[in-house]
């Protein structure tokens, strides 16, 4: 099984060994085994966030494709759902938008596994899945044990977790969510959207035109998977947009986006990073270019290696680098490869 036909990127050599968990019993028991044996474990779901060397990964790669949502819900306590890891994460959105769970709609479009969201705390459009995480039912490969972490031990902050802190060390089985009841989507908190929405920020909208708002938007940065369309052929967002102290965020550029932190510090905006220091829509001209509709997205056009994307996504973050002194971060997780 070559790694290039699990995920978005299409990039990845083979495994050395490959299975597929159906079962949350099948997926705890397969980690165990291959810990036991001391084989490296990957875990692909969607995979959607991985960058896998061309020599491939050689250990076990588990696919994890279990399934299952519970829910219990009442009106004065709302929905409280828990999702298997391997589900459709934009499978859930969607349904939630149509049971009027509320909590999740901004979050519409995005590739990927609900077990993979609470470890990069996925956000999008103002929204971030560690507002309506309750827990995380985990494997914890140290000691073996499953067991059950609430939203507050989660280390939630952006783009990261306690499970992005502690690579490799808990298998995620299944999340729950605690979503409130209504027709009516969370505030809207994001200038983009709102614009969309024709509301003010803080404003609610519907939480179905909200999602039909968002898709629109990803479409339209090529964030929505397309076979047919190269630009989706990436891992989304290839950078972290950078969180700065107040005064290295002083030292950017007058234009420079900037949004003030609750704890001090200062996040600006990677796109506008990657563009104003020249590396524009389409920028690469070979196997690997930033996709033409949003500079953040590295995209394979159908005959590249994973050398070819590091090679490209160095430049951008070398570029920027000398242009603004602010270092990028990558947002996916690197199989086998660096950037160094």
């Amino acid at each position: 099984m070559d790694l290039a036909d699990l995920t978005t990127l299409r990039l990845g050599g083979p495994a050395a060994h490959y299975v597929e968990a159906t079962t949350e019993q099948q997926l705890v028991d397969l980690v165990r085994v291959a810990d036991e044996a001391g084989d490296p474990v990957l875990l692909v779901a969607g995979g959607s966030n991985l960058v896998v060397a061309d020599h491939g990964f050689d250990g076990t790669v588990v696919k994890v494709a279990t399934s299952g949502v519970v829910v219990e819900q009442d009106a004065c306590s709302g929905a409280t759902v828990t999702i298997a890891a391997g589900e459709s994460w934009d499978g859930f959105v969607a349904r939630a938008v149509v049971e009027g769970w509320i909590g999740v709609e901004a979050l519409s479009g995005i590739p990927g596994s609900v077990g993979a969201t609470p470890i990069q705390n996925v956000g999008a459009y103002g929204q971030e899945v560690a507002q309506s995480i309750a827990s995380v039912r985990v494997l914890d490969r140290y000691d073996g044990t499953i067991r059950t972490i609430m939203a507050a031990d989660c280390d939630f902050s952006y783009r990261h977790s306690r499970f992005k802190a502690g690579p490799g060390r808990h298998v995620v089985l299944s999340v729950t969510f605690q979503l409130r009841l209504g027709d009516l989507g969370a505030p809207v908190a994001y200038a983009e959207l709102a614009r969309s929405l024709g509301v003010e920020q803080g404003e609610r909208a519907p939480s179905a035109r909200v999602r039909e708002a968002v898709l629109a938007l990803r479409r339209g940065k090529g964030m929505v998977l397309d076979a047919d369309d190269h630009d989706t052929w990436s891992a989304g967002s290839f950078f972290t947009n950078p969180v700065l102290t107040p005064e290295a965020a002083a030292a950017l550029p007058s234009g420079a986006p900037r949004f003030a932190q609750d704890d001090g510090t200062i996040k600006t905006s990677a796109a506008w990073l990657i563009d104003h220091a020249g590396f524009t829509r389409g920028y690469g001209g070979g196997p690997v270019t930033l996709s033409t509709k949003h500079v953040l997205a590295l995209t394979n056009r159908g005959s590249a290696t994973t050398a070819d994307l590091l090679a490209l996504a160095r430049e951008v973050r070398d570029g920027v680098e000398r242009a603004f002194g602010v270092r990028l971060v990558p947002e996916p997780v690197l199989v086998g490869c660096s950037l160094d």
